[in-house]
């Protein structure tokens, strides 16, 4: 990677020869900032992406503005137009994450505490992360673009009332929250047990939000229920349906630090077989019977919650029999099957989550069809999913448009099949 170097005043410096870091995505820029200090002997704040020599992540060359402190001492002359943008987040302008720094030392100092040291964690148009050491335990700052600004809201309802579910802000400043440290890791990776657990908890937490959506309507969790989610769904279709020409999503796909697998076969409720064998033809007859499907979801008669809306394993932390749900940005009052689906991503055998998932649910809502729910709504979660990186995209600048470009029809493709 390449940075180049702008001063707290704005002005573009150069550029540091590149070198290389291992971990490819390029969101995550520890390495990148601890790749500077060793290799240049410079301490840097990366900002935001600028370029990259291929259309999404991961790996490649890519080249970053970073913000220094003081004379970086020799470095290479570049140039950078640095046009304000409308749709930046104000963590990725110059002086952004020092202003933020300095909310969060404040922050902590009103609560007796005093911060020691910073660590930039990861930056990108979904949020940015620091590690922040104080003079008792860490703490972690995150910020967060003006579309997930609820998060922290969601936090402190959460704290409120599903104690324990969830890390309790310590601070909340639009966009910006500091969390005191959890113990353990980022499940990401645990197996088919811990899951069970993750989705036992996510069930206390969506038992009680279905009886509070109106609640959480006023905290800003954006709705997602019919019928404004059939209006999303079909503004995704009529403005990237996919040519005649696109591939299967039976195909090999990229893979992505989001992905989800192919639905299983089968799985697509009792849609018709499409009449022809183009991805578009297959999305229109989706859509063609969205509304009945809809009316027959609700039929099923699980109540519309508090989704997390990307319930993977690394969005858990803890240990593998304690743990607490994080990053609630992307959370939305919806169905709750949208994040059973997210918890069985790459699992050899799925079933039996989507069996107890079921008995939950009917054991709490007596007469209820869990499994049939989840048949219906199997193939509009991908076009969910589409949905989400479509709005992604209207809402951020170009130049980070390539961490999500791809997903739009990726996401199409997987619908369709």
């Amino acid at each position: 990677m390449t940075l180049v170097l702008v001063d707290r005043a704005g002005t573009v410096l150069g550029a540091l020869p590149p070198y290389e870091v291992d971990l490819p995505w390029w969101q995550e820029v520890a390495d990148v900032v601890a790749g500077a200090r060793e290799h240049h002997g410079v301490d840097v704040t990366v900002l935001r992406l600028l370029f990259a020599d291929q259309p999404a992540p991961p790996g490649g060359k890519v080249t970053y503005l970073a913000e220094v402190d003081g004379d970086p001492g020799p470095i290479r002359p570049a140039t950078a137009a640095l046009v304000p943008h409308p749709r930046r987040a104000p963590y990725a302008e110059v002086g952004g994450p020092a202003d933020s720094l300095a909310w969060a030392a404040d922050a902590l100092a009103a609560r007796g505490r005093r911060l020691t040291a910073t660590a930039q964690q990861r930056t990108w148009n979904l949020s940015a992360i620091w590690r922040l050491e104080t003079d008792t335990t860490p703490v972690w700052l995150k910020q967060v673009p003006f579309f997930f600004a609820h998060e922290a809201a969601v936090l402190s309802w959460l704290g409120e009332h599903a104690p324990g579910t969830a890390p309790v802000p310590l601070a909340a400043d639009g966009g910006r929250v500091l969390l005191d440290d959890l113990p353990g890791t980022d499940r990401y990776g645990a197996p088919a047990q811990e899951r069970l657990l993750m989705l036992s908890s996510l069930h206390t937490v969506q038992l009680v939000a279905s009886g509070r959506v109106g609640e959480l309507l006023a905290l800003g969790v954006p709705d997602q229920r019919p019928p404004r989610l059939a209006e999303r769904l079909r503004a995704v279709v009529a403005r990237n349906a996919p040519p005649q020409h696109v591939a299967d999503a039976t195909e090999p796909a990229r893979a992505t630090s989001t992905d989800l697998p192919e639905p299983p076969a089968g799985r697509l409720g009792d849609l018709p077989e499409a009449p022809a064998a183009g991805p578009a033809d297959r999305l229109a007859v989706l859509l063609d019977g969205l509304d009945d499907r809809l009316a027959e979801l609700a039929a099923c008669g699980l109540p519309d919650t508090l989704v997390h809306g990307d319930f993977h394993p690394g969005n858990v932390r803890g240990t593998a029999d304690r743990h607490a749900v994080i990053d609630w940005g992307d959370s939305v009052l919806g169905h709750p099957a949208i994040d059973l689906l997210r918890m069985c991503e790459r699992l050899a055998d799925p079933e039996p989550l989507r069996r107890a998932w079921a008995r939950s649910w009917r054991a709490a809502v007596p007469g209820c069809d869990p499994e049939r729910a989840v048949a219906l709504i199997e193939p509009l979660v991908a076009l969910r999913n589409a949905a989400a990186y479509a709005g992604f995209l209207d809402a951020i600048e170009p130049s980070e448009w390539p961490y999500h470009a791809d997903d739009v029809p990726y996401w199409l493709a997987q619908a369709a099949a």
